[in-house]
This record gives C-alpha cells, structure tokens and sequence, in this order.
C-alpha cells in the first residue's frame, strides 16, 4: 500500500491519509511492487526485533518488511487495506487482516511491536497511534519508519519535465530535491510525533536514521517508477512518456546511477498509562 510521500501539499491540500484513492493504489500491480521496492535495513530491523516476539505490521502491503521481521525470528501478522496486496503478501508466508488500522480490531491480540514500513502517513496520526496503544503489551514499541532516496538531479529534473508535459497542475510535475525530501519527512515525522504523545499510551518519541546507499540500472529504476502514487492512477500513456524521458536520463549518465537512501523513523515505547 504506502509510498514515498514528496511533503508537499495537495491542490486540496488534504492530509496524506484522507487520500484514500492513492492510497489503495498500489495493488494495481502487487507484483511489480513487491519485485521492486527496495527493503529496509538490517540494523533497523535487527533493533526493532530485539525482544520482539509478536509484531504487527501495519499497512503490510505485500510483505516485504513483515519477511524481514520473521526471518529476524519474528511471528508477524499483517493489517492492509488492499485485498490485492494481502493477497500476495499469504502467498508468500505472511498472515494477514484485510482492515484499514483504524478499523481494525485487535480481538484480544497484543503484540510486542506495531511497526509501519512506509505505511504510516496514510493511516490518520491520531487514531493510528490510539490503536497501537491498544495493540501493544506494555514495553512494546511502536515504530514507523520510511525510506527517503535521495535522487541525482538529472533524474528529478527529467521527472518534472515529463510529469509537467502529461500532469501539469500536479504537485508531481515539481519533484522535490534532495533537501526537500528529507524536510518533508521531517515534517511528517514531526506529525507523527506529536500525535504519539496526544494518545498518551507511550513515552517520549525518538527518531532513528540509518544511512545506505543503492545503484540502480535504468532497467531496474524503471521497473520501480510504477510504484509510486505519482505513477499508479495515470493512463498507460502518459506513464509511458514519464518512463521513456527518466529512462533518456539514466542512459545520459550511463546507463545507471547511485541512491543515498535514508531510513528514518519515528519510534516510541507503550508505557502502562493508556
């Protein structure tokens, strides 16, 4: 289900989760997306995981950071809206409820973390952290988390170009730099922050960061473009102008560039006062 949010506004300047359309897009092509979507780092969930034996992973999509949390020696079950995604996500060994988070009840389940993988800023701040409250065992962890990738120019630019040509009243045809990406997650870090400390179950927030870096051929970056909320509700046409331009880039620069991706997370401790 999630993606990379830009920080940028809407025209409507709604709030990322109120975009529901968005954001049950993602299960157009499940496959794609669990093919191409990169993982999250080992020392993150290596952290988490540490004592961790029941995890809840919220907005699971089709898996990919539950995997990751089992083969850490967790048990993980799965909350994801799309039944597509979750669909993909039993195929490949993961239980999974079928709920939006806000809507989802625990019946009785207590787990010793609720984890988001680039999931959270589609879940309303508030009553996501109200039902991770409810959801963990007292000492348990709340943690969302996002990976941030941090572009060449050339390909940003080649983006915004396209996107103005096919899209140009979108937020997307002006893509954020490398500054910007990194500041709108502040932002969203800083919301999610706060809405940990308005449902007064847990202490105080931390941030977490973990550096890494990534080379993508043009063939495997394309692969991963369609992922993206910018990508999955236009017509095949016009994904296809945006994939020829970006991909005239890479080929300017070789045929394949490097990503500075920053994991960044917000994570916050189930204390026992509700």
């Amino acid at each position: 289900m999630p993606t990379s949010p830009s920080g940028r506004s809407s025209p409507s300047e709604r709030e990322p989760h109120q975009h529901r359309e968005t954001a049950e897009s993602f299960g157009t092509d499940a496959e794609r997306y669990d093919r191409a979507r990169p993982r999250y780092p080992d020392a993150l969930v290596e952290r988490i995981a540490a004592g961790a034996g029941d995890v809840l992973d919220v907005g699971c999509g089709t898996g990919i950071a539950a995997r990751q949390f089992q083969a850490a020696g967790c048990r993980v079950l799965g909350v994801e809206p799309d039944p597509r995604m979750a669909a993909l996500a039993r195929q490949f060994g993961v239980d999974v409820d079928v709920s939006a988070f806000e809507a989802w009840d625990p019946a009785g389940r207590a787990f010793d973390a609720v984890v988001a993988a680039q999931a959270w800023h589609w879940i309303d701040p508030v009553a996501g952290a109200a039902k991770a409250a409810q959801a963990l065992r007292t000492g348990g962890r709340l943690a969302a988390f996002w990976n941030v990738p941090r572009l060449p120019p050339e390909v940003t630019e080649a983006f915004g170009a396209a996107y103005r040509r096919v899209a140009p009243g979108s937020p997307f045809a002006f893509p954020a730099t490398k500054a910007q990406a990194l500041d709108g997650h502040r932002q969203l870090e800083a919301k999610a922050a706060d809405a940990i400390r308005e449902s007064g179950g847990f202490g105080e927030p931390e941030q977490w960061r973990f550096d890494w870096d990534r080379t993508y051929t043009r063939d495997a970056w394309l692969d991963q473009m369609p992922t993206h909320g910018s990508l999955t509700r236009l017509p095949p046409g016009k994904v296809a102008h945006v994939l020829e331009r970006v991909g005239a880039a890479i080929d300017a620069m070789g045929g394949s560039f490097a990503v500075r991706y920053a994991t960044v997370a917000v994570t916050a401790v189930r204390t026992g006062a509700a």
